[in-house]
């Protein structure tokens, strides 16, 4: 049985390598989504640009959806690689995706159904209402592929493969940037062409991931009703919390959607494009916190606590200096976006907000993603949905309303940045003394039935 390749080497070695791959698909797909939204830009239609911006907003929940149930498929398949049980990480792999389609297909109704009371709530009226649940429906069936997709990209991550990882959004990313302006003008679709080719996308991403995972490197079973329901309660263990930690970003976002939507389409424009910016600039903070969580879960099933510290500090020391370089940039780039999205009035302004001063609560907001990884994979995902809750439910929307009362528009940034700063600084504090208070004890004797990491609370032994 061969050895779980984060076991052994450089920890912060480990953290780049993982990072820079996810990193690049990550940034790319974004990019990607950013460039779809300039080529609607380029039709000269703000309602069609806001109409994109209350779509995210709702689309936000079933793609952080998504993303959770990939991380829980990490963290359960990377425990049992680390543990040297190679086949049980496979079965455990195929009854993931099933049970994450499954759930993706429930969101994705649910969405369809209540679509047109969706982007209402989020404050959309009239034509751009009507845009905006279009988009939905076209775009909204195609969850069941990314899901698939994504299982597939955490499985490999959790094994280590992070450059096939890639692989899949960098190739499937492409395929949309190639199409998007075809669909869009030369076809003359506008905002439907830009749905549909999100929906080639997400179904390049099924292929891909298949080909990766599934053929190339033997990594998911063909499962069965039994092995879907053997696995079942470990996987749901580690993807309740984890979809609901996920949940509440897309939540406190479309609570900010809500706030900023009285400030006008122009507005709600430059809050779309700072969505962009935010996950095309900081495309590494995110692959970080997705990546890291198999470096911990193998050493984590090896019983390697001293790896697990040195993982937490190296993947700190790496967000901070990402982030610097982030916000150099983007301030220096501030006048180009303005043009680029043909921005204007309050909407410029949200858009300086964010480049000047907002970008640096990612400081602190990178803790937070190392922490929740950290908890995630270390059988304490209720603490990352605590810590997200109470950023995103408890103190964003105070803020943001009290400082977008005190300087219109832009308080709304300052408002989600200060929340960042505070949440995340204790994250950072909680998840740097949960790791260092683990004890370097032996690993619980696995069972050749899933790995049950919940069931012996003991093994989390304190100082």
């Amino acid at each position: 049985m061969s050895e779980g390749r984060f076991l052994t080497g450089s920890t912060m070695g480990h953290v780049v390598r993982m990072t820079a791959t996810g990193a690049f698909g990550i940034t790319f797909v974004f990019l990607v989504d950013a460039a779809n939204l300039f080529w609607i830009a380029r039709l000269g239609d703000p309602t069609l640009v806001a109409a994109i911006g209350f779509a995210f907003a709702i689309q936000f929940f079933s793609v952080s959806s998504g993303v959770g149930l990939m991380i829980a498929a990490t963290a359960m398949v990377s425990r049992s690689i680390g543990a040297g049980q190679r086949q049980e990480a496979r079965v455990q792999a195929g009854a993931a995706m099933v049970m994450a389609v499954t759930f993706q297909a429930i969101v994705a109704m649910l969405i369809v159904v209540f679509r047109h009371d969706l982007v209402a709530m989020a404050g959309a009226t009239g034509e751009t209402a009507r845009l905006a649940a279009r988009y939905l429906a076209i775009t909204i069936p195609s969850l069941l592929p990314m899901a698939i997709g994504l299982i597939c990209s955490g499985v490999l991550r959790a094994d280590g493969h992070g450059a096939r990882a890639m692989y899949i959004t960098l190739i499937s990313g492409a395929l949309l940037m190639s199409t998007d302006p075809v669909l869009i003008f030369w076809l003359g679709w506008g905002l439907d062409g830009a749905a549909i080719g999100l929906v080639a996308f997400r179904f390049a991403l099924l292929v891909l991931g298949l080909w990766f995972a599934a053929r190339q490197f033997d990594l998911i079973a063909l499962p069965d009703a039994s092995s879907v329901r053997r696995v079942l309660p470990v996987y749901v263990a580690v993807a309740l919390p984890a979809v609901a930690t996920q949940m509440a970003t897309p939540v406190g976002n479309y609570l900010l959607t809500m706030v900023i939507a009285p400030f006008g389409d122009d507005a709600v424009a430059a809050w779309a494009v700072v969505g962009r910016l935010t996950v095309v600039a900081f495309g590494g903070i995110f692959a970080l916190a997705a990546s890291i969580g198999g470096i911990f879960g193998q050493n984590f099933g090896a019983g390697q606590y001293d790896r697990l510290r040195s993982t937490y500090r190296d993947a700190l020391i790496f967000c901070a200096l990402y982030t610097l370089t982030a916000w150099a940039l983007l301030f220096a780039a501030t006048p180009l976006v303005i043009d680029w999205f043909d921005l204007a009035g309050q909407g410029a302004v949200v858009l300086r907000a964010f480049t000047h001063a907002g970008v640096g609560a990612f400081l602190f907001l990178g803790a937070l993603f190392v922490s929740n990884a950290a908890f995630n994979a270390l059988g304490r995902p209720l603490r990352s949905t605590a810590l997200n809750w109470i950023k995103e439910g408890v103190v964003t929307l105070p803020v943001a309303l009290l400082l977008a009362g005190l300087v219109g528009a832009p308080g709304v940034i300052y408002g989600q940045a200060l929340a960042g700063v505070l949440v995340g600084t204790f994250a950072a504090v909680w998840g740097w003394r949960f790791v260092c208070g683990l004890r370097d004890v032996p690993t619980v004797v696995l069972d050749a039935a899933p790995i049950r990491p919940y069931a012996n609370p003991d093994r989390y032994r304190r100082r």
